[in-house]
């Protein structure tokens, strides 16, 4: 059954629902700003963690400012029974940073998935013969993004 959080936890939530400083010690800013030690902080932190309240802590590259401006979703045709080891696979190479499956449709045959960024586009096609040899499978396509989307992450105990 859910509980009710306290007004620090909630606290703590709004504070690490948004950016972190870039600095050595970001902990220790937030633990000033919510009058706690730095100890106590991770300590919460951990529990609300255990908790299942903060699953985990994230981070998003803004690919294009970084200069990565090829960013391909590969699509692959892969025997279902194969899927899952070849997703295991494929999500195990760090330039991979999102891999899953999907069902095929009659005009769409291609049931997983991986994305990847590069500096140009002969990078993402390197990196796309890369992962069909490592997975065994090569019936593919790069699908080329054309613009970035707003990124956005959940916010909660907002003020109206």
């Amino acid at each position: 059954m859910p509980r009710q959080l306290s007004e620090v936890e909630k606290n703590i939530v709004r504070i690490f629902q948004g950016d972190l400083p870039l600095e050595p010690y970001p902990f220790r800013r937030a633990a000033r700003e919510l009058g706690l030690k730095e100890e106590e902080l991770l300590a919460r932190l951990k529990a609300l963690q255990r908790e299942g309240i903060m699953r985990r802590f994230g981070a998003a590259l803004r690919h294009r400012k970084a200069g990565l401006v090829a960013n391909a979703m590969i699509v692959w045709q892969v025997p279902e029974a194969e899927v899952a080891a070849a997703g295991r696979k494929l999500a195990s190479f760090r330039e991979v940073t999102h891999c899953y499956q999907r069902q095929t449709r009659p005009e769409w045959p291609y049931n997983l998935y991986a994305v990847v960024h590069g500096y140009n586009r002969q990078q993402c096609e390197v990196l796309a013969r890369r992962l069909a040899n490592a997975i065994g499978h090569y019936n593919y396509r790069l699908l080329y993004s054309t613009a970035e989307l707003k990124k956005e992450s959940m916010r909660y105990f907002v003020e109206d």
